[in-house]
């Protein structure tokens, strides 16, 4: 019997091998992520951990695809919610006009700790919004829609199976080779030839919508490991002559700790396609939609973390208007240096991050009965507690959009004094029919029961976490 980890597992290693067969490059990158890991490790045993053990960071992956229709987000939820993976944030891309794309998305992810460290695989989905009138035109999305409406991204069979999963529980030997087999052909890239004109036309638009409307079938963007200095491996990349985007999106290398996300890719490569001209005649041509990311995870921050972040990147941006990567990153230092704790203490003594709490076997706190109960800060203080970060497990809408953007051939269009179209969490609820997560409610939920958990061992009365 493969249960839903099980089946997760197998999924991310036999989407790795598909998607290393038809990217060589991805080795590459994964060969140097592990190089980068085993050096660091090497070099920081006391702290290289962590953020994770070594063995789940060097294995860690998420991958990234886009569908087209709330249909195709439907049944693709279902394929998932057979990993034991389900829809984690909102994340709109549409943004500002420098990094607009025409999509929302959602992060499809183990909920659990106790998943997560079996196998911590997601993969960031986004849906195309063809309504958009800064996008698209009435006529231009009247025939998108019906060019979406006739194709089929995730069969009946797939589908069927992935319901009797997450029903059952898991499948048996044989029925889990099959979904597996059927669920990763569904992410391969076809050789069917492509439209000229119609994918030209959606790319005047952009290139994301180009990628997920101008042809019948979807197909992974891109499979990301996870590496613990994202800064050595954007260097070791560029050693090896392979051409990096111009900067490393998220927070900037400092002293202090590593809060959310930083990420950077290789750019897209041009890969060979068969177009279908006008005349019905087929060619040979290259497209470059996918690309090589890896990320490096920091600490989940708390509301008050995220907004603080949130005025943080504001204040790069009016800083750092104008300025080249370089000069820009400087400015992130600067704002850096001047708003956020240089320590994990600092951090959790301001409420600006979650961490877990365990209690250290045979200590004891002071019981409600024999005065003040202990404090949290005396328990950690005294060594009856350990504290430990929670791992950001999710993504950042503008660092997701930076990168998308800079992988793209050009900005493509967007006519700005146009309605938008309403997208939000219960959108994409309603679309999927399933609970739209909240990762701040996640990470609190874990926080609280690790102090739960250590209350309990230590024999004293409930936790709370400063906030």
């Amino acid at each position: 019997m493969y249960d839903s980890h099980r089946l997760r597992a197998a999924f991310a290693r036999s989407l790795s091998a598909m998607y290393g067969a038809e990217v060589p490059a991805y080795h590459t990158l994964v060969d140097v992520s592990t190089a980068v890991n085993t050096d660091v490790a090497a070099a920081h045993p006391d702290t290289a951990e962590r953020l994770g053990r070594i063995d789940r960071v060097t294995a860690e992956r998420h991958g990234a695809i886009r569908v087209g229709t709330a249909a195709e987000l439907r049944r693709v939820a279902q394929i998932f919610a057979a990993l034991g993976m389900e829809p984690v944030g909102f994340y709109d891309l549409r943004g500002d006009a420098a990094t607009s794309l025409p999509i929302v998305s959602t992060a499809f992810r183990p909920t659990t700790s106790g998943a997560l460290a079996l196998n911590p695989f997601r993969v960031f989905t986004s849906v195309l919004v063809t309504d958009d009138r800064r996008y698209f035109d009435a006529d231009l999305t009247a025939e998108l829609d019906a060019f979406l409406a006739a194709r089929t991204l995730f069969g009946d069979e797939v589908v069927e199976l992935a319901a009797r999963a997450e029903a059952d529980g898991g499948l048996s030997d044989a029925d889990a080779e099959r979904f597996l087999r059927l669920a990763t052909a569904c992410f391969e890239l076809s050789d069917e030839p492509v439209d000229r004109a119609w994918y030209g036309r959606l790319a005047h638009v952009s290139g994301v919508a180009a990628d997920i409307g101008g042809v019948t079938t979807t197909h992974i963007n891109h499979l990301t490991p996870r590496v613990l200095d994202i800064d050595d491996l954007y260097a070791r990349m560029a050693a090896l002559g392979i051409t990096m985007i111009d900067e490393i999106q998220g927070p900037p290398r400092w002293e202090g700790p590593d809060v959310l996300l930083r990420q950077t890719s290789f750019k897209a490569l041009a890969e060979r396609r068969r177009f279908r001209e006008p005349d019905g005649s087929v060619v040979d041509g290259t497209l470059s939609v996918r690309f090589g990311e890896v990320e490096q995870r920091g600490i989940a921050l708390t509301p008050a973390g995220r907004d603080r972040y949130d005025r943080m990147i504001v204040a790069v941006d009016e800083g750092a208007a104008g300025a080249t990567p370089a000069e820009r990153n400087e400015v992130k230092l600067a704002v850096w240096r001047e708003h956020l704790p240089t320590t994990e203490q600092g951090l959790a003594d301001a409420g600006l991050a979650f961490f877990e709490y365990t209690a250290v076997p045979g200590a004891r706190g002071r019981p409600a009965d024999d005065g003040a109960p202990s404090s949290l800060a005396e328990l950690l203080a005294s060594g009856a507690l350990v504290r430990t970060p929670i791992v950001y497990e999710d993504f950042l809408p503008r660092s997701a959009a930076g990168i998308f953007a800079s992988n793209l051939d050009s900005a493509g269009s967007r006519d700005s004094t146009r309605e938008g179209a309403p997208r939000d969490e219960g959108w994409l609820a309603d679309a999927m029919g399933r609970v739209v997560h909240d990762p701040m409610e996640l990470y609190a939920a874990q926080q609280q029961a690790s102090l739960d958990a250590a209350a309990a061992a230590l024999r004293i009365p409930a936790l709370t976490a400063p906030s």
